[in-house]
């Protein structure tokens, strides 16, 4: 059985010209960018291209740029392997989990860009209706940051809550600047290295969001999904979804909920996976896997020599010892 996890990055991995030169060797992913354009007539392939940084940062935008670079670089591989590849699972970090539905073939790209569009334009309405921040814990065990929020609400009336479990040292809290400010302040009394806010729009994955949980809610409802043809781990439950309704739900309860990563990981781990593929743009959760599991191996495929490599090793038949299958 292949012991290799798919796993996809969310937002905040973008950067121009990303998946540009694997779109310019494989047409399956210049195929990808033109048909993920097409679904919300948006240039998707001009702005992951060429930018420029500002617009490509818009959450609306952000979203469906990230989901279509990975897909795109998935297909690629797929076309220079003239199969699909071999996987366990996948899994991927709040946005992400989108593009490991595209990858298990329970949503259509087009279904998916579409929803990634409204999932963003949703989420930044919220934060422009009630503005917040987040913050990221390094160094403190979740439970202990999970005491500084409930602290926070209880004695001070302040709105903060744990809203990433990314690894056994970092926490991400989110919620009202001063309540995050005061969280953070906290965490750092109770022993963490580093309290370091973010520069998001706002406090995501958190009730903050809850009117775009929402109005998502009515999309996904709406969109035709399957069950998956290998497991797909839900970052809220760390576990692999069933089906189509219990999807839809995951995928709701996912934008003011926290997301639980370094769980998801294990829960691989737990299933024999010790390979894992980072697909798209950035190198985030290639870190992240490095703190959850030292052990466990990550390469990171999102440019033109990261695909060839990958094949190459395949073909030679070294797959088993650089990529687990």
């Amino acid at each position: 059985m292949p012991q290799s996890v798919l796993l996809f990055p969310g937002q905040g991995a973008q950067h121009v010209g990303m998946a540009q030169d694997v779109a310019a060797r494989y047409d399956a992913a210049e195929e990808t960018f033109l048909a993920a354009s097409n679904a919300i007539g948006v240039d998707l392939r001009r702005l992951c291209f060429e930018g420029p940084e500002e617009e490509l940062a818009r959450t609306e935008l952000c979203q469906p740029a990230i989901l279509t670079a990975s897909v795109a670089v998935l297909r690629a591989v797929e076309q220079a392997l003239g199969r699909p590849l071999p996987v366990a699972a996948a899994a991927g970090l709040s946005l992400g989990e989108y593009s490991a539905l595209v990858a298990a073939g329970s949503l259509e790209l087009p279904d998916a860009v579409r929803l990634v569009r409204c999932r963003g334009a949703y989420m930044q309405e919220a934060c422009e209706a009630r503005p917040g921040t987040m913050s990221s814990m390094l160094g403190l065990a979740d439970e202990q940051v999970e005491c500084a929020c409930r602290r926070i609400r209880e004695e001070e009336g302040g709105e903060v809550w744990p809203a990433n479990y990314n690894s056994p040292s970092q926490v991400v809290i989110s919620g009202e600047r001063r309540a995050v400010e005061r969280a953070s302040a906290l965490c750092v009394e109770m022993g963490a290295r580093r309290a370091v806010e973010l520069k998001v729009a706002g406090a995501f994955h958190s009730p903050f969001m809850r009117p775009a949980a929402e109005k998502l809610a009515a999309e996904l409802e709406r969109t035709k999904f399957r069950t998956p043809a290998f497991p797909v781990i839900a970052n809220t439950t760390a576990r692999p979804v069933e089906g189509p309704e219990e999807i839809r739900l995951q995928l709701t309860r996912q934008v003011d909920g926290p997301t639980r990563w370094a769980e998801s990981m294990r829960w691989c781990i737990s299933e024999g996976c010790d390979t894992f593929l980072e697909i798209g743009p950035g190198l985030v959760l290639q870190g992240l896997l490095k703190r959850i599991d030292p052990k466990c191996r990550c390469l990171s495929i999102g440019t033109a020599a990261a695909v060839e490599g990958l094949v190459q090793a395949t073909r030679a038949g070294n797959a088993a010892d650089s990529c687990g299958w």
